[in-house]
């Protein structure tokens, strides 16, 4: 299939302080947020929501890829891989904001499951004329697991971190954070569909919450952060207890129950 690059897309938000201060109640944080404070980084994602109307969606309760800036690979399972970000400046609670999405790459690859499709989109959010954070998200896009495939092999997180905290999930945390960002992927609240259809053990965790929990644990031992990146190895399900892990210089892990590595980091 020919890959078209599509055209930008240009999105504005108030970045509404109810919203954010909703978000710092889903993860149990206490402080507050008003309209002219700084926002932490990262809580961009509960902003510029894509609404599209039923029929614009996919099976999975994505918008299906050729609608918006991603492009149909005709692989119909998606999946977060990863993404870096640069902090320019802060952005500010109840002012309005611009985002512009390109599609950055498109590449094709073949996997030991299959076929392959990575996706890199750009995001550039820029606040009262000055741009104030640059991603790039990293998607993958692969067929349907056959039913006897063995799951693969998970690797191993260090065990050399200098601060390890707990971090527990529900399925009432993943549905609140799918609702404030507007996230209809059907792993993250659709049980049947997780493991019937995409054959995960449970619902999945959000690769960005992991992430974005990573960056308020860097955050708090570095300020400001000016940069992060992030590639998720292995799913970490609704009902597991993972490990929020951080090596003084910046590097950053979760570590699931059983000692695999859900995701690796950096942030400086």
């Amino acid at each position: 299939m020919q890959d078209e690059a599509p055209s930008p897309v240009r999105q504005s938000d108030i970045m509404d302080p109810a919203r954010a201060a909703a978000f710092l109640a889903t993860l149990g944080r206490t402080g507050t947020l008003a309209a002219g404070d700084p926002l932490p980084p990262f809580f961009h994602q509960l902003y510029f929501w894509q609404a599209r109307p039923p029929g614009d969606l996919g099976r999975d309760g994505h918008p299906r890829p050729g609608i918006g800036a991603i492009p149909d690979t005709g692989l119909p399972r998606r999946m977060w891989a990863g993404g870096r970000l640069e902090f320019h400046a802060p952005l500010i609670a109840g002012t309005p904001a611009e985002k512009t999405t390109t599609l950055h790459e498109i590449t094709r690859k073949d996997g030991r499951s299959g076929p392959l499709a990575f996706v890199t989109l750009r995001h550039e959010i820029t606040q009262i004329g000055q741009a104030r954070v640059t991603e790039w998200q990293d998607l993958v896009y692969r067929n349907d697991p056959a039913p006897d495939a063995p799951a693969p092999a998970p690797p191993t997180a260090p065990r050399d971190e200098d601060i390890c905290e707990e971090a527990e999930f529900n399925s009432t945390m993943l549905f609140r954070y799918s609702a404030l960002t507007f996230n209809g992927h059907r792993i993250h609240y659709d049980l049947d569909y997780a493991r019937d259809v995409e054959g995960y053990a449970g619902l999945v965790t959000h690769g960005p919450l992991l992430a974005q929990l990573l960056m308020l644990l860097a955050e708090r031992e570095l300020g400001n952060l000016r940069a992060f990146s992030f590639r998720a190895t292995a799913p970490l399900m609704h009902f597991e207890t993972a490990q929020l892990c951080w090596k003084t210089g910046g590097t950053l892990w979760v570590r699931g129950p059983d000692g695999r590595l859900c995701m690796s980091a950096s942030a400086h």
